[in-house]
């Protein structure tokens, strides 16, 4: 390789990047009343948005169904040649259909039309060719058309998918803003997602429950409470009454500033140690407010209380890390 080849390669790279984001900005000039009725069928669709597309087409197809589904518009990809083979069967009359291609020629989607149109589909048209069969054949086409494509040959789909993909995530997010849709309906449909988390996951997920809290009575020794601290491993111990309601807590950190000032812990009693101003958590608060509460005050653990203050759990930061919520 010459020593100019590299300043050759980030000279290509910068001509393609521009031809496409060019080809993004000639989309949004373009825009009018077709990508409105557009997303006014989508609404209006009782079942789901099927789409379809070949090749390369296809992947940006898949990727919009993809985007579409994950916001909100139930939708799922319908590959074209399958169509004709039986999987047709995946439309219903309540569906609508995008159908996506550049050419607006492309052989196994225009040999489906009539039959989408003997059901009585919806057809939306995504092509660079108004004049296409297919854009004739859609109740509504959205014309993306590039002035080139960013393959010095003019031949491979480079911009003309670019402005596909650009088109198809405008109408999700125009679905998506119009149903008032909230990023914790993302999170619902992205469950296993560091969104889906933070979003779903509540204290009661996390905490430690049952015999695994640990607490001991406010009468009894430091150094009993030091053994309950060490068995239990949260680096905390809660402090309760009778009624297992919370007294106060006792932390690594009061463990080292009690053994700084040389009590005696075999006569000390917990009550004598402790904190009474304890900060708690809900159970059935969000575990994002866990790590937030932590952080404001620079702690490392919690008690869970209910509203009548009864320790029901506690947790820690590891905890937390542990569930993806940190």
């Amino acid at each position: 390789m010459s020593e100019s080849a590299p300043k050759d390669l980030v000279a290509i790279a910068a001509r393609v990047l521009d031809i496409e984001s060019r080809a993004v900005k000639e989309l949004a000039a373009r825009l009018d009343s077709s990508f409105s009725l557009a997303c006014e069928v989508f609404l209006n669709t009782e079942g789901r948005i099927v789409v379809t597309g070949m090749g390369k087409s296809g992947h940006i197809a898949g990727k919009i169904a993809a985007t579409f589904a994950s916001t909100g518009t139930p939708s799922f990809f319908m590959h074209p040649a399958e169509a004709g083979h039986g999987d047709l069967g995946m439309i219903t009359a309540q569906d609508s259909l995008l159908a996506i291609s550049y050419s607006g020629e492309t052989g196994e989607i225009v040999t489906i039309l009539p039959l989408v149109k003997r059901l009585g589909v919806k057809l939306i048209a995504i092509t660079g060719n108004p004049r296409s069969t297919l854009a004739k054949a859609a109740d509504v086409h959205i014309n993306v058309h590039v002035s080139e494509e960013a393959c010095p040959l003019n031949l491979t789909p480079t911009a003309s998918t670019t402005a596909m993909l650009a088109m198809g995530d405008a109408l999700g997010v125009a679905l998506l803003e119009y149903r008032g849709f909230t990023a914790e309906d993302f999170a619902r449909s992205h469950p296993s997602g560091s969104l889906g988390k933070k979003l779903l996951m509540r204290v009661s997920d996390v905490m430690h429950s049952g015999d695994a809290i640990p607490s001991v009575r406010a009468t009894v020794s430091v150094s009993e409470g030091l053994i309950e601290m060490t068995q239990k491993g949260l680096g905390v111990t809660a402090i309760v009454d009778d009624d297992n309601r919370i007294l106060g807590i006792f932390t690594d950190g009061d463990l080292r500033r009690t053994l700084d000032s040389e009590i005696d812990v075999r006569k000390s009693t917990m009550q004598s140690v402790m904190h009474a101003d304890s900060v708690t958590i809900r159970p059935d608060v969000l575990a994002a407010e866990a790590v937030r509460i932590l952080d404001e005050n620079k702690i490392t653990a919690l008690l869970v209380a209910d509203d009548e203050n009864h320790l029901v759990g506690a947790l820690n930061v590891h905890d937390l890390f542990r569930a993806g919520v940190m």
